[in-house]
């Protein structure tokens, strides 16, 4: 059953890769803006340099694994308010292991009461597929060979990679919407070509003051389109004195996902979330495991400022 299910996955898995790139979606998505909208970048005044790992489906053969880091800073440039980051990714799924590498710029200013973010990425794009196909004895399926679109080798593609966005932060909201693969870069392996399709963000979130000055209810919600379909997740989050979260995601028709945190000391934050699926694929698997970590330090002090008012605290 373990062999059926791995070349039942495999076989999923380089359709997708051939109609479109989707890209992974993070339970933590909160605390991962940079990652998918680069106009976020220097939006905290501060450094901030973030590591996340995700193992989906665990107990699935060929489930996706996610690695990535980003780190972001504000500067100057030729007087002009701005922000700089950079992205590190990986995502392994059934045969494919996918790097990308990226810096972005975004452009800050001063709008209302909050400061508006645009910003821009550009990058490169590493695609490889390393099958590793089973064919069942005493079946007809047909064998790699027999079809020159079904990949036999391994094989690799460069191609650059651009995305785009806006971001919005006020005194106790933040709204974003930005595109990653703006370009469709294109893969060409031996003998197939696909373009990675467009994938669109929207996201938005509010922070209410409890009546106990200590507690913070931070609701928020996340949207994501990649052209043929819509993911949508709804997070309800409870932050105490700043240094204690913890929240339940529902991401429709899919997972719900409970997590928490805790800043150890000035800066540095950990938390985790866990995945239970409520689809089909429950079945196959015990979940899906998050975890990140996070350091933030101000430019002029070298260590992180505390008194500040927002919501992005990763």
């Amino acid at each position: 059953m373990k062999k059926v299910r791995t070349v039942i996955f495999a076989l999923i898995i380089p359709v997708s890769v051939v109609l479109g790139q989707q890209d992974p979606v993070m339970s933590y998505y909160m605390f991962n803006t940079q990652t998918y909208n680069p106009a976020y970048s220097g939006m905290t005044g501060m450094v901030t340099a973030t590591a996340l790992t995700r193992q989906q489906w665990v107990g699935f053969p060929g489930a996706p694994s996610t690695m990535l880091f980003n780190v972001n800073t504000p500067f100057s440039l030729f007087g002009l308010r701005s922000g700089a980051g950079l992205l590190v990714e990986a995502d392994k799924y059934g045969f494919s292991n996918d790097i990308e590498l990226s810096l972005s710029y975004s452009y800050l200013f001063s709008l209302g009461s909050g400061t508006l973010g645009a910003g821009i990425s550009a990058g490169i794009l590493n695609k490889t597929l390393a099958p590793e196909w089973f064919i069942p004895s005493g079946t007809s399926h047909t064998p790699p060979s027999g079809d020159p679109l079904i990949p036999e080798n391994d094989e690799s593609y460069l191609a650059p990679d651009i995305s785009a966005g806006i971001y919005y932060q006020g005194l106790n909201y933040y709204a974003g919407i930005s595109v990653t693969h703006l370009n469709q870069p294109k893969i060409k392996y031996s003998e197939t070509a696909t373009y990675v399709s467009r994938q669109y963000y929207l996201t938005a979130g509010y922070y209410f003051q409890l009546p106990n000055p200590s507690l913070e209810l931070i609701p928020s919600v996340f949207i994501v389109n990649d052209g043929a379909a819509t993911q949508y997740l709804a997070t309800g989050m409870v932050r105490y004195n700043k240094k204690i979260w913890g929240g339940v995601s529902y991401r429709i028709s899919d997972a719900i996902t409970g997590f928490a945190g805790v800043e150890l000391y000035n800066g540095l934050k950990i938390g985790y979330g866990y995945d239970f699926p409520i689809s089909e694929i429950r079945k196959g698997t015990s979940g899906s495991h998050e975890f990140v970590v996070s350091y933030s330090f101000d430019l002029g002090l070298g260590r992180s400022v505390t008194k500040y008012k927002s919501i992005r605290f990763l």
